[in-house]
C-alpha cells in the first residue's frame, strides 16, 4: 500500500515550493510541531517535491520519481526513525539498510502507524549508515533525501565522537546533491550542536477540514480504533485537536489528556497546594516527551472550551479560553529550551488561573 495521501499544511507546502523554485531551500531543515500533526508525512512530501521531474504543478504524482516516492520505495529517499537496537551493536550500513527497508515495509502495509515504543532509538550504527550513504552518488535522481523522524531520540553517547562529528559536519555542510530533514515534537531535547545546524520550521496543527480528511482515510480510521480510540467521527475530531496522528498513541494520548485536565482543574481552583502538586507531577527534564504531549493535550481541551463558549454565545468565556491558549503556546516555546517542566507548569498554572478561575 502506498503512503497515505497528504492533507493540509498548504501554506507550508507553498512556502517550500517557492524556496525550491528560487534555489533557496536550506540543505538541513528541522520540522517541529505537535505530536501527530504529520511532520514525517510532510517531510516525505518535500522529498517527493525535490525529486519530481514531471509536469507542473509539482510534485506531479505521475513521473517515475513520484511513483516510487509515493510507494515508499524510492532509492534516493532515505527514511529513518526509532528502531530496536540490532543485536550487532555496530551493524554495517548494509544491515541498517535492510532493517529500515523491512521497517518501512511494515509501516506501508496500512500507511498509518503508531509511535515507536520508548526503548527504540536512532542509534550510532544508523548515524554511521547515513554518513556513509551521503558520501555516495544518488542511485536514480539528481539528489538524495534523508528524513529522520523523531530525531530527538538520536543516541550519540560517549565513545561515538567520530560518528557524531561526521554527522554534525554533514548537517552543517550537506553535499550539494543531498537534503537532510529532521522532525521532532521535542526540539528542546535535541542537543544544541545539532539544533544550531538546522533551519527550524514550525509545523502547525491542522484545521478541522483537514483533520476530517485524514480521519476519513480507511487505514487511518481502522488504526485509530485498533489503538483504542473512539469510533465516532465527531469524537475522533474532538480528541485529535488538530493532530490526528496523536490518536494512534493509544493510552499515551489518553494519559496526556488526563494530565491536561488536572492542570485545568488546578488552575481553575486557585488552590496553591494543588497547583504545586500538579507541577511536581510533570517530572524533570528527562520526562520532557510526556510533558510536551501534555501541553498538546491541554491545547486540545482549551480549543474545546473556545468552541463551546462560542456556540453558547459566551464571548467572554471564549475570549478567556483563547487567552489561556496563548499562555500554553508560550509554555510550548519555553519547553523547547533547557527549562525544567515543573517550573514551566508552575508559571503556566498561575497564568491560566487569571483567565479561567
Amino acid at each position: 500500500m502506498p503512503l497515505l495521501p497528504i492533507h493540509g499544511h498548504v501554506a507550508l507546502r507553498d512556502r517550500f515550493d517557492d524556496a525550491i523554485r528560487r534555489d533557496a531551500l536550506p540543505g538541513s531543515l528541522l520540522l517541529h510541531g505537535p505530536v501527530g500533526v504529520g511532520k514525517q508525512r510532510l517531510a516525505l512530501w518535500l522529498g517527493q517535491r525535490l525529486l519530481c521531474t514531471g509536469p507542473e504543478p509539482r510534485p506531479c504524482g505521475s513521473c517515475q520519481h513520484c511513483r516510487y516516492a509515493l510507494a515508499g520505495t524510492h532509492p534516493d529517499i532515505h527514511w529513518y526513525f526509532p528502531r530496536p537496537r540490532l543485536k550487532d551493536g555496530d551493524a554495517s550500513p548494509a544491515k541498517i539498510d535492510d532493517d529500515f527497508r523491512e521497517a518501512i515495509g511494515e509501516r506501508l502495509k496500512t500507511g498509518a502507524y503508531a509511535p515507536p515504543p520508548p526503548e527504540e532509538g536512532i542509534f550510532v550504527s544508523t548515524i554511521r549508515a547515513i554518513v556513509h550513504s551521503a558520501a555516495m552518488a544518488p542511485a536514480l535522481a539528481a539528489r538524495k533525501i534523508y528524513i529522520l523522524g523523531e530525531a530527538e531520540r538520536m543516541v550519540l553517547r560517549d565513545g561515538a565522537e567520530e560518528a557524531a562529528g561526521a554527522f554534525l559536519k554533514l548537517l552543517e555542510e550537506p553535499p550539494a546533491r543531498a537534503n537532510l530533514i529532521l522532525t521532532t515534537s521535542e526540539p528542546g531535547a535535541l542537543i544544541p550542536t545539532i539544533r544550531s545546524r538546522l533551519v527550524a520550521v514550525r509545523v502547525p496543527a491542522l484545521g478541522a477540514t483537514d483533520v476530517s480528511a485524514v480521519l476519513a482515510e480507511p487505514a487511518m480510521r481502522d488504526a485509530v480504533v485498533a489503538a483504542g480510540g473512539p469510533t465516532n467521527p465527531s469524537e475522533q475530531q474532538r480528541l485529535a485537536g488538530g493532530a490526528p496522528g496523536a490518536l494512534l498513541s493509544g493510552a499515551e494520548w489518553g494519559d496526556a489528556l488526563a494530565r491536561a485536565r488536572r492542570m485545568l482543574d488546578a488552575a481553575s481552583s486557585a488552590d496553591r497546594r494543588e497547583q504545586i502538586r500538579t507541577s511536581l507531577m510533570q517530572g524533570s527534564s528527562k520526562a520532557r516527551g510526556a510533558f510536551s504531549t501534555s501541553l498538546d493535550a491541554l491545547t486540545t481541551l482549551l480549543h474545546e472550551r473556545v468552541r463551546a463558549a462560542a456556540e453558547r454565545g459566551n464571548a467572554r468565556g471564549a475570549g478567556s479560553a483563547a487567552r489561556a491558549l496563548d499562555c500554553v503556546e508560550q509554555a510550548k516555546e519555553r519547553a523547547t529550551g533547557n527549562v525544567n517542566p515543573q517550573l514551566i507548569t508552575a508559571e503556566l498554572l498561575r497564568q491560566l488561573e487569571s483567565h479561567l478561575a
